[in-house]
């Protein structure tokens, strides 16, 4: 990421009420699983969220929330595939009550996995969507966040990961930094300082 980038991002985010959204739908992801193994991440045949479940991954760990460890559910996990990256779609048919089914979705989601969600969603599971605006998938979810073109779809992941690690506010006796302190540093390390 340039500097002219930097700028433009730091810009986009002092103007718009996406950030505030994006750490409402972090909440909402903090809050849904109830056990660890129960957040479900998927997403469509063509594009992965590897990006998105190593990050959430690391905000589990770093913020003690063991139910916000993900478990990436894949399309078509190659045979001999260690254990945590060889779980098929039939996970999403075992999903329950109590476990939330998180999809990251760059483009439409596809009708097998519409039904797949429809079917979660019908025995109590949790659905969440973070997407580029895919009113299908939207309508299923209980939450649905857009990422605006404005934003890439990597930085609206790492924002919503972020904000999911975030305890709220009086959770704990140490102070954790804000999702806007965490993503200056991050900008800055990236970047170099403003000077």
């Amino acid at each position: 990421m340039d500097a002219d980038q930097v700028a433009t991002l730091r810009a986009l985010l002092a103007e718009s009420p996406w950030l505030e959204q994006a750490r409402a739908f972090g909440r909402a992801l903090r809050r849904s699983p109830r056990s660890a193994g129960g957040l479900l991440v998927v997403g469509t045949p063509t594009y992965e969220p590897w990006h998105v479940t190593a990050h959430l991954d690391d905000e589990a760990r770093l913020a003690g929330i063991p139910e916000l460890t993900p478990t990436l559910v894949r399309w078509a996990p190659p045979a001999g595939a260690p254990p945590h990256l060889s779980v098929g779609l039939a996970r999403l048919e075992a999903a329950q009550r109590g476990e939330t089914l998180f999809v990251v979705a760059d483009d439409s989601a596809p009708v097998p996995l519409l039904e797949r969600v429809n079917d979660a969603r019908r025995v109590g599971a949790t659905i969440l969507a973070l997407d580029e605006g895919d009113p299908e998938l939207d309508a299923l979810a209980h939450e649905a966040l857009a990422v605006p073109e404005s934003l890439s779809f990597d930085a609206g992941q790492h924002l919503v990961s972020a904000a999911a690690g975030e305890r709220d506010p009086g959770a704990g006796a140490t102070r954790r930094q804000s999702l806007r302190e965490r993503l200056a540093r991050l900008l800055d390390t990236v970047s170099g300082p403003n000077v």
